[in-house]
C-alpha cells in the first residue's frame, strides 16, 4: 500500500477542530511563489497549482521510467499548502479580504524526505519537456516552521477568522501569542477536493507560527485594543486576521 503522509503523521495533518500547539520538524516542498487573488480564474494561482503537480506526479511516476530516485517508495501526493501574507498589510497578521488581489502566497507540496535537490532539478526538466511547458518557477523550499498553533476548520475558506479567533483565544489563554513574520507565515494545508465538496464541508487545517507571551506583548496587546476602540468610535472600519 503506498505511503499516506495524512495517515502516518496525523499530528501534522488531521488536528482537532480545537486548537492544539504542535512543534513542526524541517520539511522540504516543491513551492512556487506568487500574488494576487486566488480566485481569479487561470490567475497566477491557478497556473502555480499546474506547476506544482506537473513536478509532483514526475517525480511519483519516476519509478516506471529510467531514471532511478535512491531510498523511493511508492506514495501518495501529499495535499496542496500555501504560506500566504498580505501586501501593504500593517503587520503580518493584518489581513485586509475585501482585497484578495493584495495576498502574497507560497504555494506548496511536500516532498519525501529521499527527494534530493538533484531529484528535484531532473523532475524540473522531464516534466518541461514532457508538457512542453516551462516549469522554472518551481523551486525546492525547506521550511522549519518550529513551534506552532494549529486547528481543523471546517467550512468555506472566507469563514476561516472565525476559526483563527478561537486559536487566538487559545494563545491568550495559555500563555502564547502569534509569531507570524515575513518568515513565520500563516499556513493552510488542503484537505478537500475544492472541485468536488461543498463549501461546508472543506476541510483546512490552519497553522500559525508562536512563542511564549512577554510582558511588552501584553502591553502591545492593549495599545491595539485602545486604537481600535477609538478607531470604531471615530467610524473605521477594522479587519484582522489572516488568510
Amino acid at each position: 500500500m503506498a505511503f499516506d503522509f495524512k495517515k502516518e503523521y496525523k499530528e501534522f495533518y488531521l488536528p482537532k477542530t480545537k486548537p492544539t500547539l504542535v512543534t513542526v520538524p524541517p520539511m522540504n516542498y516543491l513551492a512556487v511563489r506568487g500574488k494576487g487573488d486566488p480566485n481569479e480564474e487561470n490567475g497566477a494561482y491557478q497556473q502555480a497549482i499546474g506547476l506544482l503537480y506537473g513536478v509532483a506526479y514526475t517525480i511519483k511516476m519516476s519509478k516506471k521510467g529510467d531514471h532511478r530516485i535512491e531510498g523511493y517508495f511508492d506514495y501518495v501526493v501529499p495535499p496542496l499548502e500555501g504560506f500566504w501574507q498580505q501586501e501593504g498589510a500593517d503587520a503580518a497578521d493584518a489581513i485586509d479580504y475585501a482585497h484578495k488581489e493584495r495576498f502574497v502566497w507560497v504555494s506548496v507540496i511536500r516532498l519525501p524526505d529521499f527527494v534530493t535537490k538533484a531529484d528535484f532539478a531532473w523532475a524540473v526538466q522531464e516534466a518541461a519537456a514532457k508538457k512542453k511547458q516551462d516549469f522554472s518557477a518551481v523551486e525546492f523550499l525547506t521550511v522549519e516552521e518550529g513551534l506552532c498553533v494549529q486547528c481543523m476548520h471546517i467550512g468555506p475558506y472566507d469563514k476561516e477568522p472565525e476559526t483563527v479567533a478561537t486559536m487566538d483565544a487559545f494563545l491568550a489563554a495559555n500563555g502564547y501569542t502569534n509569531d507570524l513574520t515575513q518568515i513565520r507565515r500563516h499556513h493552510e494545508i488542503y484537505l478537500s477536493d475544492v472541485r468536488k465538496t461543498a463549501p461546508d464541508k472543506l476541510k483546512t487545517v490552519i497553522r500559525h507560527p508562536i512563542r511564549k507571551r512577554c510582558p511588552a506583548d501584553i502591553h502591545k496587546a492593549l495599545r491595539k485594543k485602545r486604537t481600535q476602540k477609538a478607531k470604531r468610535l471615530c467610524g473605521f472600519k477594522i479587519r484582522t486576521g489572516a488568510f
